[in-house]
């Protein structure tokens, strides 16, 4: 029985309940004494109804409105003291009192409710503000994931807090957290959120630009269904702007070890040349003495020869060093595509007299717009690399064509074919093959300068598609010149 009861009346209607009754015996006897008629009464029992219900739910102003009315009916109409009504008047009289007391109780609980809730939305706000401000005031530096949940659950006065990140893989968490470990990683592999307001539990996915990366396991969050959202929110922007600061700051710091790398380069330059010099003019001047025997002639000329190489090897590394730590910015003028070409076959056959090169030239050819040294040097990268790596007695094919307002240089060997896992790798900064590292040593710089070079002159460098099996081909393409373009037009158009 006392269960029924709770169910038909709240404990929240209890107290209105009596009150009112309360209220009303006292409006009656003071409204029997004073010979109110049945219009004064109602207006009186329908007041006080009405401020009584204020603060109370639908069940206590159904209640205290039903005693009004009884109230009404049997002191005021007639026959009194009796529960019966003669006149049907006073009949829709009664229920035209009881529908309005109704109503009006029933606005008031709601406009009652949305004050609650515009309470507690004002609530949530100034929650929100404060835990931004804090989490903005955190070094993005020291602390990471820790320092954030801490500050969640100091400000949202939480029982426990969990992050999962997906990037590394690793759990954090704060305060009672095992409830929540297992089930914000399951949050995040699943891309299922949950709320459960009964224990204040709410699991969110942190986004950044629409995507997953993470989850948020909150323990002990009042209105879960309100605030989760957007505490996930704030938090992914404090892990936004974590990542951004990182981010700089790995910047300054590569930015200052390309500034002592520069001071390095400039060091060794002056350190190499210096005794390079004056070895070459000592070689000059022992084979211009002419004193020297047919094998001592022979051994200075070596010595010339290699230390004017080594010269150019140096000058060449260094170059290639300092193009691959700034921008490029090339110095155009109208240039010979085929004579660049020609000249740098010359040079790679002089230094390989082993490898046969041979070059094809398409007529007629156009001129381009390029920086002829900065270019010179990106068509030796591929000279090299292709005589280098080619197999023995193998010849290394150059060919040069006009292609799509463009002059291309296409340089192929029968090298062996590259991994398809290694295709799009082979340009970056250092990146070398599985096979090249075996073959031979070297830097990885020289394809990534040598695309550098092309993307600079609004060019491009590629892999290019070959037709005989086991052949490897890359094709540099730099753009036809104004005039060239210009030219061509009025020839078409001619």
């Amino acid at each position: 029985m006392p269960s029924v009861l709770k169910r038909v009346f709240p404990a929240n209607a209890v107290v209105p309940i009596l009150r009112g009754s309360l209220i009303l015996a006292v409006l009656t006897a003071a409204a029997y004494r004073l010979h109110l008629n049945a219009a004064a009464a109602g207006f009186v029992y329908v007041t006080a109804t009405v401020l009584n219900c204020l603060d109370s739910g639908a069940v206590a102003a159904a209640v205290v409105s039903v005693l009004a009315v009884g109230c009404l009916d049997f002191f005021f109409i007639t026959p009194r003291f009796h529960f019966t009504v003669a006149d049907p008047v006073d009949v829709v009289a009664l229920i035209a009192f009881l529908t309005t007391s109704l109503v009006i109780t029933g606005l008031a609980s709601k406009g009652r409710e949305t004050a609650a809730a515009a309470r507690r939305e004002r609530q949530n706000l100034e929650l929100l503000y404060r835990l931004g401000q804090r989490l903005l005031a955190l070094d993005p530096l020291q602390g990471g994931h820790a320092s954030i949940l801490e500050t969640l659950r100091r400000v949202l006065d939480l029982k426990g807090a969990c992050m999962f990140d997906a990037a590394t893989a690793h759990l954090d968490a704060v305060g009672e957290s095992r409830l929540l470990r297992d089930r914000t990683r399951d949050a995040y592999i699943m891309d299922k959120e949950a709320t459960e307001p009964e224990h204040g539990l709410a699991l969110r996915c942190i986004r950044t630009a629409g995507r997953a990366t993470g989850a948020l396991g909150l323990f002990g969050l009042e209105d879960p269904e309100r605030m989760a959202g957007p505490v996930a929110a704030l938090t992914a922007v404090a892990l936004g702007r974590e990542q951004a600061v990182r981010n700089a700051a790995h910047a300054a710091a590569e930015a200052a070890a390309e500034t002592l790398r520069s001071a390095i380069l400039d060091a060794l330059a002056h350190e190499f040349k210096t005794p390079l010099a004056t070895i070459l003019t000592a070689a000059g001047g022992l084979l211009e003495i002419g004193r020297l025997a047919p094998e001592q002639a022979d051994l200075a000329q070596i010595v010339e020869t290699e230390a004017g190489r080594l010269s150019h090897l140096t000058s060449r590394l260094l170059r290639m060093a300092r193009l691959e730590s700034e921008e490029i910015r090339p110095r155009l003028e109208t240039a010979d595509m085929a004579a660049l070409v020609s000249a740098g076959v010359d040079r790679c056959a002089r230094q390989s007299p082993e490898r046969e090169i041979r070059l094809s030239v398409r007529e007629p050819l156009p001129e381009i717009a390029a920086d002829p040294d900065l270019l010179q040097l990106a068509l030796i990268q591929l000279l090299e690399h292709a005589c280098q790596y080619a197999p023995p007695a193998s010849p290394v094919r150059v060919l040069v064509e006009p292609i799509d307002g463009m002059v291309s240089v296409t340089v192929s060997n029968r090298g062996g074919p590259i991994n398809a896992a290694e295709r799009r790798l082979i340009f970056e900064r250092f990146y070398r093959g599985s096979d090249a590292a075996r073959i031979r040593a070297g830097s990885g710089l020289g394809l990534h300068i040598a695309r550098k070079i092309a993307l600079a002159h609004g060019g491009k460098l590629d892999l290019a598609p070959t037709a005989v099996d086991g052949e490897i081909a890359f094709r540099l393409a730099i753009p036809v010149s104004k005039e060239s373009e210009l030219a061509q037009s009025h020839s078409d158009r001619g």
